[in-house]
């Protein structure tokens, strides 16, 4: 897998004499994918008030999964191949553990989430696109390798399925409570499976 992963490594990567205009756009992206990502959720929670619960909640495991990555990657401690002297590292970044990628477990997190509530799938494809690009961006610009961004998106999905178990989890016990008030409330709620 490491074979594969420095293969995959050094066809993205911008090496030492890159393209002044894809560099321009991979920093761009690498810096600001997430916060654009962000965006697109703020925008959601503005123009879709019924699902404003559901998009705290999503904000929330966003907030998590950051952590988690941190907690993972600090643990691993895989250098980034800027520190591994494998490539130049085209924007600022500090030197901790690169596996795996928190852009992109957080942004594949949210893009997952949005696929997983029907009233926000439009979003969902735009948001995959973004992540992907920033998951690019940040290997060409040498502060991640791509299984760096692999595990982003382990990392990401496995989060996003919890919340899903927990709407389910949060469904099924409103509606088996046996009150009538709290029945239809359970029908109503935005924690109801789609």
């Amino acid at each position: 897998m490491n074979a594969l992963n420095l293969a995959l490594f050094q066809w993205l990567t911008a090496g030492a004499q890159p393209t002044p205009w894809v560099l321009s756009v991979a920093s761009a992206f690498a810096l600001w994918g997430s916060w654009l990502s962000a965006g697109v959720v703020a925008v959601a929670l503005w123009r879709q008030p019924a699902d404003r619960a559901y998009l705290c909640v999503v904000a929330a495991a966003a907030g998590l999964t950051s952590l988690l990555a941190h907690a993972i990657a600090m643990s691993l401690d895989v250098p980034r191949p800027f520190m591994a002297g494998l490539a130049p590292a085209y924007i600022a970044h500090g030197g901790r553990g690169s596996l795996p990628s928190t852009h992109a477990a957080v942004m594949f997190m949210v893009a997952l989430a949005f696929m997983l509530r029907p009233p926000l799938r439009r979003l969902a494809l735009p948001l995959f696109a973004l992540a992907a690009v920033t998951g690019w961006a940040r290997v060409y610009v040498g502060v991640h390798f791509p299984l760096d961004i692999v595990a982003g998106l382990l990392l990401g999905a496995v989060v996003a399925g919890a919340l899903t178990l927990g709407r389910w989890l949060v469904h099924f016990f409103l509606s088996r409570s046996g009150r009538g008030a709290d029945t239809a409330q359970a029908a109503r709620s935005p924690w109801r499976p789609s």
